[in-house]
């Protein structure tokens, strides 16, 4: 044995030897924004689409904290036609003058040195939303070229710089007697896996943004494409709440507004009721989404259970209920918006977005209570209707006990806790395994024949599930297709037992046909994901497969093609040139292809496409799944209407 660890020792002592030193000449120094540049996604979380995207936010944020400070009314955003980005403001114009200890203009220290800003000591701002000083020196890093202009004391000044290192000094390029900001920039394609901005992503951003500052004015607009949004909301979160309870029936018709400033932390929290069956609460802290909520929310939900119940007690409303009314009760039916300003925001959890101040849960808390009692005790009428929705709720919530009680024993006795109708995969590490839910036994059992059975699994459903936009959870767990799927996931359903990290399939693939009833299924199956499941597609876990539309033939040579586009060109490719004598075949349904053709064109993970489904933004989300899948058939019709021009291929 002896020997066997002084040979070790030996070829220890051998590597070494022969590997680089590691002293101090090992230690690399990353100047200025090197380091940015080297490990891009530590700064702005990564180089796809929401990276991209986050660099107008890092700007936009810059605007806002000046809008906060009360010096910036009006922020314009606008997309060039070369796909670069301008992002304008009149707000105090970023300063000028020769910084004291770098010896350089302030706009050039800004521009290119991290953790440099104004936002530290709480004396030019009080509060901010970009509070790490890193923002715009990160986008001038990431950014082929970047030219920033800044209005103030009667001059214009610019500075321009490549790839975060400026091109000159800054100069004087003018009288201007207008201040304020004006920064534009190319993302980098080096560090971008794609540098064109998604419009629509933007918008919804900055539509938010316009709520949560009242009064401030947000312009975006999309030069090439001729579009443009100007948002304003003087009521603030009130209008928020309209807006996302626009395709709802509100139980009572103004939003309850709660406006207070306590020790120093501005407060502004807007709540409605609706005859939905579904609780929405967004949070917010100095503008960022705090998609993990935190102490603030910790607050209002405490308030809002503790004062619904003593108001129902001391008004003699819950006289015949047999069962404790919850905070899950009281939610049922809610769209709120919580946002609270705080000087020294301290955030948590995995993403960074969970509040962690102890003392706002209480500052929340008091004035929620405060603000709640009032409009309940002045509008009796309103507040009859609201409890009557909570203790509705919590007969559903007991009847959906009872169901889920019933799904567990039932599946218990099927196939070993299974659902018999699934074809499962042999493997049992859910990172390895994924799912294909689909529509109809014709395409399932093509499917099931096509996959690979070792990581592949199969559920086929029978026709439509429920639309769970208009159901109770005690009925949705009535409903087979909506039973097999929460048993074939196995991550348990409903608040007080779903469970995301259960998930027995890293991928849940949707694979249903290319035509109008496929994608009504596709759209109720991502209801229900994002309603009943959402932390699944926040996780990244739901994907949508996209099977071809059309086969292209001649002798030997085939093609698949996914577009008309693709379609044309396969025809002149494989016809030779002339596009005679070949075969088109137009897939209406997934039961028209062959196992091997749907294995080779959709479910094959080396060549098929798939779609992540993803939540950059849930407010919007929610707004859309309503419009679609609500009761109110107006928004729905204007929806089709303003939209009908971008189909591209309508099966009628």
């Amino acid at each position: 044995m002896a020997e066997i660890v002084e040979d070790d020792v030996a070829k220890t002592k051998e590597k070494l030897t022969q590997a680089p030193a590691y002293d101090a000449t090992a230690i690399q120094i990353l100047k200025g924004l090197e380091a940015v540049r080297r490990r891009p996604a530590m700064y702005i979380g990564d180089v796809g689409q929401r990276g991209l995207h986050h660099l107008v936010y890092e700007v936009v944020d810059n605007s806002i904290d000046e809008a906060m400070a009360g010096f910036c009314d009006t922020i314009k955003v606008n997309l060039l036609e070369d796909g670069s980005v301008e992002v304008s403001d009149n707000g105090r114009g970023i300063p000028v003058d020769m910084h004291p200890t770098q010896k350089k203009p302030a706009l050039e220290v800004v521009m290119t040195m991290l953790h440099a800003g104004g936002k530290f000591d709480h004396q030019t701002y009080k509060v901010s939303g970009g509070l790490h000083g890193v923002g715009v020196s990160v986008v001038n890093a990431l950014s082929e070229e970047c030219t920033v202009e800044a209005w103030r004391d009667g001059m214009a000044y610019s500075q321009s710089y490549v790839r975060g290192e400026p091109t000159g000094p800054v100069k004087k390029i003018g009288k201007r007697q207008k201040t304020g900001t004006t920064t534009r920039f190319m993302p980098d394609s080096e560090i971008f896996e794609k540098t064109k901005f998604s419009f629509d992503m933007l918008t919804a951003r900055m539509r938010e943004l316009a709520f949560l500052n009242k009064g401030l004015k947000i312009e975006i607009t999309d030069v090439a494409n001729d579009k443009q949004h100007v948002f304003k909301y003087n009521g603030g979160l009130g209008q928020f709440v309209e807006y996302l309870n626009e395709n709802k029936t509100a139980l009572h018709r103004k939003p309850i507004v709660l406006e207070r400033e306590r020790d120093g932390l501005q407060v502004e929290i807007a709540l409605q009721y609706n005859d939905s069956y579904v609780e929405n609460i967004f949070s917010f802290v100095n503008n960022i989404h705090t998609i993990e909520g935190g102490t603030h929310l910790v607050g209002f939900k405490a308030a809002l259970t503790r004062t619904l119940n003593y108001y129902a007690s001391k008004n003699n409303l819950l006289k015949n209920v047999g069962f404790q009314i919850t905070g899950e009760d009281c939610r049922e039916g809610l769209t709120t918006v919580v946002a609270v300003r705080v000087p020294d925001p301290q955030f948590e959890g995995q993403t960074k977005t969970k509040l962690g101040n102890s003392e706002v849960k209480g500052i929340v808390e008091s004035i929620v209570g405060e603000g709640l009692w009032d409009f309940l005790e002045e509008t009796p009428s309103v507040a009859k209707k609201v409890i009557e929705k909570v203790i509705s709720a919590g007969r559903s919530r007991e009847a959906a006990r009872k169901a889920r009680e019933l799904t567990r024993r039932k599946s218990a006795l099927d196939s070993g806790g299974l659902p018999g109708k699934l074809a499962d995969c042999s493997m049992t590490d859910p990172e390895s395994c994924e799912i294909f839910i689909v529509e109809g036994d014709s395409a399932g059992g093509n499917a099931k024949q096509g996959r690979d059975r070792r990581f592949q699994a199969i559920l086929p459903l029978k026709g439509k599930i429920l639309n769970v936009e208009k159901a109770r959870v005690d009925k949705i767990l009535t409903n087979t297709e909506v039973r097999a799927m929460i048993t074939a996931l196995g991550t348990g359903f409903g608040s007080d037992d779903f469970d995301a990290e259960k998930v027995r399939y890293a991928k849940v693939i949707i694979m249903t046909d290319a035509d109008i009833d496929g994608s009504h299924i596709r759209t109720l199956l991502l209801t229900f994901f994002f309603r009943h499941m959402k932390d699944l597609v926040e996780r990244g876990n739901v994907y949508i497969a996209q099977p071809p539309l059309f086969r292209v033939k001649k002798g030997n040579k085939e093609g698949y093609a996914f577009t008309d586009e693709e379609k044309d060109r396969l025809v002149q490719e494989i016809g030779g040139g002339k596009g005679t004598g070949v075969m088109l075949q137009r897939y209406k349904g997934l039961g028209e292809m062959n196992p091997e053709q749907l294995w080779t064109t959709t479910m094959n993970p080396e060549t098929r496409t798939l779609l992540q489904v993803s939540l950059e933004d849930a407010a919007e989300a929610d707004h859309i799944f309503t419009m679609l899948m609500g009761d109110k058939v107006e928004p729905r019709r204007e929806f089709i209407e303003q939209n009908a021009k971008y189909v591209r291929n309508l099966d009628v």
